[in-house]
């Protein structure tokens, strides 16, 4: 059985139905949870820790240095740079942009990644 998100095969008896479609267990977590890159509360937290140098994981890492090399990318683009999924980028996107380091904005008539 594949899930009808992203197309994983999924063992039998490991799939999920959620409004309809079959999903993965990935695909389930995320639709329950999504990416929320404005979020007014982890703004105010993220600034309120401003004193200390913000700690990155590995991704958040690599989207910096690929923003500041580029000057800004599409998402499904830096999300095929990195190789991860786009759902998994949105998070990393929304932590940074909690931080203000990161924020979107549109050339060309596209949505592109860029730093703030």
């Amino acid at each position: 059985m594949k899930c009808e998100k992203c197309g994983t095969l999924i063992k039998k008896g490991e799939e999920i139905e959620y409004h309809g479609q079959i999903l993965c267990e990935d695909c389930y977590m995320d639709a329950l949870s999504p990416a929320r890159t404005c979020d007014p509360w982890a703004v105010y937290t993220a600034k309120s820790l401003s004193g200390k140098e913000p700690m990155f994981n590995e991704i958040q890492g690599k989207i910096l240095k690929i923003l500041e090399e580029t000057g800004g990318v599409e998402p499904g683009r830096l999300a095929e740079m990195l190789h991860v999924k786009l759902s998994d980028l949105e998070r990393e996107i929304a932590a940074l942009r909690h931080m203000e380091k990161v924020r979107a904005q549109m050339k060309d008539g596209t949505k592109i990644v860029c730093l703030w």
